[in-house]
């Protein structure tokens, strides 16, 4: 596993799945919210939180 912090691997994904995921998994905020908040398709900020969670749990070895 990495010496890396889940800080610093979350601040060096790129900068739509940081943000995505600091809203829904830090200020709780459901992709329909966060849709609505960054104007865009629900469907994409589901897409963004599924690739962010997997880059997060490779780079973890977890997935």
């Amino acid at each position: 596993m990495t010496s890396e912090t889940l800080a610093q691997l979350i601040a060096n994904l790129p900068e739509e799945e940081r943000v995505v995921l600091t809203l829904h998994y830090v200020k709780s905020l459901s992709p329909a919210e966060i849709a609505a908040l960054l104007n865009v398709p629900e469907g994409a900020i589901s897409r963004l939180i599924i690739a962010g969670r997997d880059r997060l749990a490779a780079r973890l070895n977890l997935g």
